[in-house]
């Protein structure tokens, strides 16, 4: 009988080169075609402008806020300290740095410019890429929490435990994340503000509230994938770990979680993904997180495209590398 395997082995390579050059050629398609739909549209791209959005420097000049005579300039620390005195009143300007337009025993009317300096801010886009992290990591941490205990009460034999987990799951599953978010912020968050302020108490940012609708979202999902992961062990894991002596809460902790982890990490980076992706929703809340960032940005603008496509981009670095992570630690347990 002839062996064929060689013949084999040697035309993988030549097949493997054929699909990745029609990969290649259908993704330079696919962006050619779009190239020829934006110029159909005489769109003119302004690339250019992208980066004042994540980073900027201003010119802030300092003016004067009342008439009079420039009595003194000194020197504190980095800044110039500039005291105008006016009829009955005086005023005392801070500057940073020694980028003044004014001399000592200069006459200075109001809205005059008493100096200058030069300051470094975080664009639009930035700072919505700072809050959709923040509240991402705050909610995932909430929503493991949750979802762990949520999926052990789920499998419990104590009833009510067992359908207080089932009634959180099915309505929260059941009903959409907008909706719930503005329960939150509307209903409990009002209800709950105006406790606190007829206590005399500090009221609760409206972030918080989005960060507990996202975490109680994401617990109902994260509980009936440990409820999965969980079941899918064999339960002769449990007898044996019973029979060694061990209680039910011992041998869950030592003996089934671990095993349970290991199946439940791609469906839970999945979930986590999506979490990140639905952070977006708390524009509606009026929390500045990337998408709304976004949005005020393109309105000043008029710059869809370019502000739009960049979003897009900012959201799949950080679920790639949320990935990217999920993966690592995937290969760290089957290791």
């Amino acid at each position: 009988m002839t062996d064929t395997s060689p013949a084999i082995s040697r035309k993988k390579p030549n097949t493997d080169l054929f699909w990745k050059i029609v990969y290649f050629v259908g993704l330079i398609g696919v962006c050619l075609g779009f190239y020829i739909a934006t110029e159909q549209a005489n769109y003119i791209w302004h690339w250019n402008r992208i980066p004042r959005y994540f980073y900027y420097t201003e010119t802030i000049n300092v003016r004067s806020e009342i008439e009079g005579e420039v009595t003194k300039i000194t020197k504190k620390d980095n800044d110039s300290v500039i005291i105008v005195e006016g009829v009955g009143e005086a005023e005392f300007y801070a500057i940073p740095g020694s980028n003044i337009t004014v001399a000592q025993g200069d006459t200075i009317y109001m809205g005059d410019t008493l100096g200058t300096f030069e300051d470094s801010n975080l664009g639009l886009m930035a700072q919505g890429m700072i809050v959709t992290i923040q509240i991402s990591i705050v909610s995932i941490t909430f929503g493991i929490l949750l979802g762990l205990f949520t999926g052990l009460a789920r499998i419990s034999s104590n009833p009510a435990l067992k359908w207080s987990a089932i009634t959180y799951i099915e309505i929260i599953r059941g009903s959409p994340l907008l909706v719930q978010i503005l329960i939150w912020y509307y209903v409990i968050g009002t209800l709950v503000n105006n406790m606190l302020s007829s206590a005399s108490m500090p009221q609760i940012p409206e972030i918080w509230f989005g960060v507990a609708s996202l975490a109680i979202f994401a617990g109902a999902y994260v509980a009936e994938i440990v409820r999965a992961g969980i079941q899918s062990i064999n339960k002769g894991q449990m007898e044996a770990a019973r029979s060694l002596g061990m209680t039910k809460s011992t041998a869950m902790r030592k003996i089934i979680l671990p095993q349970a982890f290991k199946r439940i990490l791609p469906p839970l980076a999945g979930q986590f993904i999506s979490l990140i992706k639905d952070s977006s929703l708390l524009g509606v809340i009026a929390i500045r997180e990337l998408t709304k960032a976004t949005r005020e940005a393109v309105t000043t603008s008029l710059m869809p495209y370019e502000l739009y496509f960049v979003c897009g981009l900012m959201y799949l670095v950080v679920t790639f590398a949320l990935s990217m992570f999920v993966q690592y630690l995937e290969k760290r347990t089957v290791d």
